[in-house]
């Protein structure tokens, strides 16, 4: 038990010899000393700082949150199909004319089918380059 008085009487001599009187206003000064030096840095950080690039992220940022949104909506949108008990076969029906009328337009000839891969090939070279 001792020991421990020993020890903490210790660290209060140190911290007081550290501080002068013990009377804390050394403490405010070092305190605003620090603060200042931190917000120094930091503001010579952020002057390097590429400003002109920011409005790129800020665009990214706002089209992937509005994406992550969007899939949530979608998610619970289709959840809630899914709990009905004709719905769902009925979409998959729907799905299946779709993509059979879509194919019978235009993959029936040869021309069709030529101008198809042409269109993806356009659309592949307008985008990737």
């Amino acid at each position: 038990m001792s020991d421990i008085n020993t020890e903490i009487k210790e660290t209060v001599e140190t911290d007081t010899n550290l501080h002068g009187d013990g009377s804390g206003e050394d403490t405010g000064f070092d305190f605003n000393q620090r603060y200042g030096d931190v917000i120094g840095k930091v503001n010579e950080t952020l002057e390097k700082v590429d400003w002109s690039q920011m409005g790129k992220i800020g665009k990214i940022a706002g089209i992937l949150l509005a994406v992550i949104v969007a899939q949530i909506l979608i998610k619970g949108v289709l959840d809630t199909i899914n709990l009905l008990p004709i719905v769902p076969g009925l979409l998959e029906l729907l799905g299946l004319v779709v993509v059979g009328t879509w194919s019978w337009e235009n993959l029936t000839t040869s021309e069709k089918r030529s101008a198809v891969v042409h269109k993806i090939q356009h659309l592949k070279q307008e985008y990737l380059g």
